[in-house]
């Protein structure tokens, strides 16, 4: 038998029905092909933080594999070591053997979603999360009593009664407070323009998704986005009514819902004459690229998932394509860029959102120490478990003071929101430092106007 500590043996055969059920259970020939030799342990997060083997992916692998022989249930420490994994992927990056524990992830968070029934308070906190973040409408809703708070925070009376009432609060919903963003109404409830066109010669037809977060409280950086794609010879389309593409949901085990999601987003952009489906933020994008393995039985969607995947890029994938053609003037200052988990491990894509910024006059770009280690945000990790994510972001606000950046940059609002608050909370003075997304500065840069502070 494989053991996480030890050296691969005789497999011992099935020995009871397995815990999981009929609909797509982690596959037996992905288990196989972890050998546990240990290397996705430096890069775990979870297992830097406790050095529990059960935290790490060997040992999650090895709890899937007894659950899968029937040894053991899905309820219990099953499910806690489970939850605990931030589904950062950051393990396929450093696997020697190829395992898919991304697939492995994928299949068994819906069992757990469908046969282990959560605690009352755990279950309305997630549905709380769900009703609330795919929804457009109602982020902008929530962004005008959000607006109001943060107007009473600054103030003399929030400042002496509002740490009292936080203090008071369960660490979820103190957690989630002081993670909201920046509101700025106009921002919040502002339009992209339906179609914007290239600028000079067209060279490429793209759409934007525009996203749910990403829209309402960092508009800007999705206008910024339409402006840089349209300098590079872009004509960009935004469909108005476009919905959720259930990232959200997809990571968290929700699967029902993130197939519906899925569907009405290929519905959409599918009657669209474009040549690439852009994305700016991390987690959609690798997502959508995802959708051809989520829909991979449906007879019906299978190869509309399919086109629709191959067709899907991260904006960066586009511009570091295109050779730049709008004049850069120059950016002064060291910029540390972080490497999103889902732009990084689950898509790959890490060379092209250096090669975009280097594209900059005399913008001097830094790495940050241990950047495959996930800073906490993880979708909604750090609104579920607090306290791990704060440890990460600790751990990764330390790493970006080390190189002294003038500007921060990362690829998607969780990390943004992550590793503000972490700067902030720790050092106040650290909040002047900018928290942008890449595009940004290169839209200043191809504007010749000033960095934007957010």
């Amino acid at each position: 038998m494989t053991t996480p500590a030890g050296s691969p043996e005789t497999k011992l055969p099935q020995t009871g029905p397995s815990s999981f059920d009929a609909h797509h259970p982690p596959a037996r020939e992905l288990l196989d092909d972890c050998v546990h030799c240990g290397f996705c342990l430096p890069t775990c997060p979870t297992y830097q933080l406790w050095g529990e083997e059960m935290d790490s992916p060997r040992g999650r692998i090895y709890l899937m594999d007894l659950a899968e022989k029937g040894e053991i249930s899905l309820d219990g420490p099953f499910t806690e070591h489970i939850d605990a994994c931030l589904g950062c992927m950051a393990c396929v990056t450093a696997c020697p053997s190829g395992v898919q524990y991304d697939k492995l992830l994928e299949s068994v968070r819906p069992q757990i979603e469908r046969n282990v029934p959560r605690e009352k308070s755990d279950k309305l906190f997630r549905d709380a999360i769900f009703a609330l973040f795919p929804y457009r409408r109602r982020l902008r809703a929530a962004a005008v009593p959000g607006a109001l708070y943060q107007k009473l925070r600054v103030t003399s009376l929030g400042q002496r009664v509002l740490p009292k009432i936080l203090g008071k609060l369960p660490a979820r919903l103190a957690a989630t407070e002081s993670l909201l963003p920046p509101v700025r109404l106009k921002d919040a409830f502002a339009r992209l323009p339906v179609h914007t066109p290239a600028v000079g010669e067209r060279r490429a037809r793209v759409a934007l998704l525009s996203g749910c977060v990403q829209d309402v409280f960092f508009h800007r950086v999705n206008e910024a986005t339409i402006r840089v794609l349209a300098a590079e010879g872009c004509d960009v389309v935004v469909p108005r009514d476009q919905q959720c593409c259930g990232a959200l949901e997809l990571h968290a085990g929700r699967e029902p819902s993130a197939i519906e999601r899925a569907k009405k987003t290929i519905a959409r952009f599918d009657i669209l004459n474009v040549d690439t489906i852009v994305t700016n933020v991390a987690g959609c994008g690798s997502s959508m690229k995802d959708y051809a393995h989520l829909l991979a039985d449906d007879p019906q969607w299978a190869a509309r998932a399919a086109r629709f995947s191959a067709r899907v890029r991260d904006v960066h994938e586009v511009l570091a394509d295109l050779e730049p053609r709008a004049p850069r003037h120059p950016v002064r200052g060291r910029v540390a860029y972080h490497d999103a988990c889902h732009l990084g491990h689950a898509q790959q894509v890490r060379d092209q959102p250096r090669a975009v910024l280097r594209s900059i006059p005399e913008l001097e770009l830094v790495d940050i120490p241990e950047a495959a280690l996930c800073c906490g945000s993880a979708g909604i990790y750090n609104m579920v478990a607090p306290e791990a994510a704060a440890e990460l972001g600790a751990r990764k606000a330390a790493n970006v003071r080390s190189v002294n950046p003038d500007i921060i940059v990362t690829a998607n609002p969780g990390c943004l929101l992550q590793i503000g608050k972490q700067l902030s909370g720790s050092e106040p003075d650290r909040a002047a430092v900018p928290l942008l997304h890449p595009v940004q500065v290169l839209d200043a840069s191809i504007r010749g106007t000033a960095v934007p502070r957010a």
